[in-house]
């Protein structure tokens, strides 16, 4: 039975990615007590599955070191992966939440060894890699997860996949009577980090994503280009494993649109000009990426950046929301439809692949959160009612970048803070 001491001077942050995490660092290195769920077996979120950052194109890795290290070092922060909050009861200052844990079906023995995936020859599909690709049912989600723990996937438990795995293990880790757990735990305040998810593409009719193999989303993208992905870093094409080298960004794909997201979700323009720069890295002047906006929005210190990108001779720029995407049935290229709006003509272009800027929406939507907050028309967890206790952080409050995604975090962690210390005094 897993056991946690919190108390009414305890924070609790609902969610580890890159807001949650910053949120419980900043809160416990203040000096208070912090308990710090996650849905997933690992902390870092979707920042995790970034290839670089933007502008400076370093590779999320350096900055998940550095947090890594900070919780290590900090014995007031306590985590709980496989985890989710499922109710919150009370109010500010005294708040009761029921969290239920999913089995992990392997304990803190785990040196992180990889002998449980080399027996297991069972395969799931790979979440890390957006399910492009397929991996052990035994695994460790990425290199550098928190806990350095493997994890076995629940459709292998009760079969012989298990025992094979439970066998290879030297230091008695594996443990296949692990159950479901639900624990209750006391709160002073709440920070509700929940995150972001793409947008379904399938949902935008004409551009094909369900129906067309070479029309993929800026996420996919990512992992496509990164070494650790599920083609090595190869930009291929999914339809026949070819390289891509003349490839369409559609940006404000699902974004800015009454029919799918009525808001802007800030990170697409910028993820699209980054993208340009693997396809650079990748085939030199050879790779040519086009650009269908309707507007670019780099504010900030980014404009240097798409100054940058514009200046790129391999990469052109069409102002112009697409129409719809058609598929060539022989080669599988995809030819976009649309009306250039400087000089209205219109176009039909060919490409190799299409990568669609998906747009953000909110992990968990603001109105199905068990908690008192008060949710925008998009989800998006608007503010915290008066006198209330818990507070949004990141992208569960708005479409963020990383950046702000801290600064929200960090922001939220006061909030939390002063709410403790009113508990503090009150009890004093």
């Amino acid at each position: 039975m897993t056991e946690v001491v919190a108390t009414n001077q305890t924070i609790l942050v609902v969610g580890g990615g890159i807001s949650g995490v910053t949120a419980a660092l900043e809160a416990a290195e203040c000096g208070k007590d912090v308990v710090l769920v996650e849905k997933s077996p690992t902390l870092g979120g979707r920042t995790t599955l970034l290839y670089r950052y933007f502008p400076k194109l370093c590779h999320p890795t350096c900055g998940l070191e550095i947090n890594l290290r900070r919780i290590k070092a900090n014995p007031r922060l306590r985590v709980l992966t496989m985890a989710e909050v499922v109710k919150i009861s009370g109010s500010r200052g005294d708040y009761a939440a029921t969290i239920r844990l999913s089995p992990r079906y392997v304990n803190e023995n785990c040196t992180a060894c990889g002998a449980c995936a080399e027996a297991v020859e069972a395969k799931v599909d790979n979440p890390f890699n957006y399910n492009l690709d397929r991996m052990k049912a035994a695994y460790l989600p990425h290199a550098m997860a928190y806990p350095q723990r493997f994890v076995l996937h629940p459709s292998i438990i009760g079969t012989p996949e298990a025992e094979k795995a439970r066998a290879a293990c030297k230091y008695n880790a594996i443990d296949l009577d692990m159950k479901e757990e639900t624990i209750e735990l006391k709160a002073g305040a709440v920070i509700w980090a929940t995150g972001w998810q793409p947008y379904d593409a399938a949902r935008i009719q004409p551009y094909g994503y369900d129906r067309f193999a070479n029309v993929i989303t800026s996420v996919e993208f990512e992992r496509l280009a990164d070494p650790h992905g599920p083609t090595g870093g190869k930009i291929l094409r999914p339809s026949d494993g070819k390289e891509a080298k003349d490839i369409a960004f559609i940006q404000c794909a699902g974004s800015r649109d009454e029919n799918h997201l009525r808001h802007c979700s800030r990170i697409c323009c910028m993820a699209s000009l980054k993208q340009t720069s693997y396809v650079r890295e990748a085939y030199g002047e050879d790779g040519k990426s086009t650009i269908y906006y309707i507007d670019i929005r780099a504010i900030d210190r980014f404009e240097e950046f798409y100054a940058k990108v514009r200046r790129d001779p391999c990469v052109k720029f069409i102002k112009s929301k697409v129409a719809r995407i058609a598929e060539d049935r022989e080669t599988k290229d995809l030819v976009l439809h649309g009306v250039d709006t400087e000089g209205y003509h219109r176009y039909a272009n060919t490409h190799d692949l299409c990568v669609l800027a998906i747009g953000m929406e909110p992990s968990v939507n603001a109105a199905d959160i068990p908690a008192e907050i008060i949710a925008d028309s998009s989800g998006f967890i608007e503010s915290s009612p008066e006198g209330s206790g818990a507070f949004g952080a990141g992208c569960a409050t708005n479409a963020l970048d990383v950046n702000r995604s801290v600064q929200s975090a960090t922001a939220a962690a006061l909030r939390a803070i002063q709410v403790i210390n009113e508990v503090a005094r009150a009890e004093a």
